[in-house]
């Protein structure tokens, strides 16, 4: 073997060897490891109507255990159809189609995503190649000299301040995931609630108008009782201010029901041109809504994932600044040909190159990076502080939306009793005002009573559904904390996102 063979052979086993070390010297990992903070959980929510006596629930404290609740019956994701609605399914689901702010939650996204790519790029070295050629003159001779260089600088990971950044950007990247999926849900429930306004403004309608025939009705006795001299003639006013008032409401209820279609239009991206809702009253009774048990919130609401993404993001960022306090070393290497053509370009002679590795440490830096530190685990307390009370306001918007739905519940009954009682009063007084045994006064005061009524039993059947909807919100909307992308999925491959905010594989 030749001189020139055996140093080149020795040089590429000293960077083989370097680069083969490297990993082995990158093993170890300085901070504290993550793991998700505590929270106290309910066995069973306040308003399900478990008693904290009963054995069951005594059980459960004591035991530690709780009851598995399969709800098979509950919609994963397209909740809003229990309302079995299709109009409503049809304007759902135009929000991932043109809703602009899910199209900025879905570019939040992809930026996160985009960073998490980033902060990988600095586990791998950095390669700059630096081709050159010269030519130089002196009188009749001429020489040509050809550079071909590559330079590598690699920092390594020895104590883990990269992966912690990595995992840090991958917390933050899947609490994006979940501000989107808590930005789709917000805008289907704000629509579902709309829609359902524009319901009660149609059903509101029918009843105003239905009113207004009938005090025309009215209207028409009080002038047969004039005509026939037994009716003053205040009572033909009252009765024709009766009927312009009403007539008032119901025109009212047409600019409510424009503003909510136009509302609804809004939310799903389309100008109010383009949206129409054909009229259809409100129905009578809201669907039913499992609530499970409260552990299952802790997976299911968007926002809570969102909260404990952020408190990973804090955690690692801990060990981010904990490896600022050790020493960093880098490897660096150059190589290739420069050297004169005439030589032959690639013999021996112009071979170069060089192998180094170099290390650094603050030795002082007036607390920077202590504050630093400092800094970082004030970041994580807070993190924490606030998924706890995440957590703490999710489980009181649930009791909350239970206590309406069963209040509400009850106050629907006797306001229904209400109004059947209205009906009566109206049908006897009017038809003791024709007998003249009744003043008129007693037929006017029976009668707003009944529009009254009427329109309160209306607005408490929307209070209701609205209660359901905040409700199926509140428990997350069937979501679920596996559809956030996992790990392998951020670190991988970067795949493009639709706008819906998912991965598009090339199989799809």
């Amino acid at each position: 073997m030749s001189r020139e063979s055996a140093a080149a052979n020795r040089r590429r086993r000293t960077l083989a060897s370097l680069l083969l070390a490297a990993p082995l010297l990158a093993g170890c990992v300085v901070g504290p490891d993550y793991t998700r903070p505590s929270v106290e959980t309910p066995f069973a929510y306040k308003q399900g109507g478990v008693r904290e006596d009963s054995p069951a629930y005594v059980a459960a404290r004591k035991n530690g255990w709780r009851e598995a609740r399969p709800n098979d019956a509950v919609e994963r994701g397209d909740w809003w159809r229990v309302f079995r609605d299709p109009n409503l399914d049809r304007l759902i689901r135009l929000v991932d189609v043109d809703n602009q702010s899910l199209r900025q939650a879905v570019a939040n996204y992809r930026q996160a995503r985009a960073l998490v790519a980033s902060a990988q790029a600095a586990l791998y070295p950095t390669v700059i190649g630096a081709p050159s050629i010269t030519r130089t003159g002196s009188g009749t001779t001429t020489r040509t000299n050809v550079a071909l260089l590559g330079q590598a600088s690699w920092e390594l990971d020895l104590f883990g301040g990269t992966r912690r950044t990595i995992e840090s950007e991958a917390a933050l990247a899947q609490s994006d995931a979940a501000t989107l999926a808590l930005t789709r849900l917000s805008i289907q429930a704000e629509i579902a609630a709309d829609y359902l306004t524009v319901r009660y403004a149609d059903s509101l309608q029918k009843v105003l108008e239905e009113n207004v025939e009938n005090f025309k009705k009215t209207l028409a006795i009080t002038e047969n009782q004039y005509a026939a001299g037994v009716a003053a003639r205040s009572d033909v006013i009252t009765a024709q201010t009766q009927v312009q008032t009403i007539e008032a409401q119901a025109i009212a209820v047409r600019l409510t029901r424009v503003q909510y279609v136009n509302a609804i239009a809004t939310l799903i991206g389309r100008p109010p041109s383009e949206v129409s809702i054909p009229v259809a009253g409100i129905p009578r009774n809201p669907p039913g809504v499992p609530v499970g048990i409260p552990g299952d919130l802790l997976e299911r609401r968007p926002d809570v994932a969102q909260a404990e993404r952020l408190v990973q993001a804090q955690s690692e960022r801990i060990g981010v600044a904990v490896a600022a306090f050790f020493p960093t070393v880098t490897i660096s290497a150059q190589g290739g040909i420069s050297g004169a053509t005439r030589n032959g370009l690639l013999s021996a002679a112009n071979q170069v190159w060089s192998v180094a590795a170099s290390g650094s440490e603050v030795l002082f830096d007036g607390g920077a990076r202590t504050a630093a530190l400092r800094s970082a685990e004030a970041g994580y307390d807070s993190a924490v502080a606030g998924y706890r009370q995440v957590v703490l306001a999710a489980f009181a918007e649930v009791e909350n939306q239970m206590a309406a739905l069963r209040i509400l519940g009850q106050q629907q009954k006797a306001q229904d009793t209400a109004v059947d009682l209205s009906r009566k009063a109206v049908e006897i007084t009017l038809n003791e005002y024709r007998a003249g045994t009744q003043n008129f006064t007693t037929v006017v005061t029976a009668q707003s009573l009944l529009v009254n009524n009427e329109v309160n039993a209306l607005q408490v059947r929307l209070s209701r559904f609205t209660a359901a909807v905040t409700l199926i919100r509140a428990l997350g909307g069937g979501w679920d904390v596996r559809s956030l992308p996992s790990d392998s999925e951020l670190k991988g491959p970067s795949l493009p996102i639709d706008r819906g905010g998912q991965a598009v594989r090339p199989d799809e």
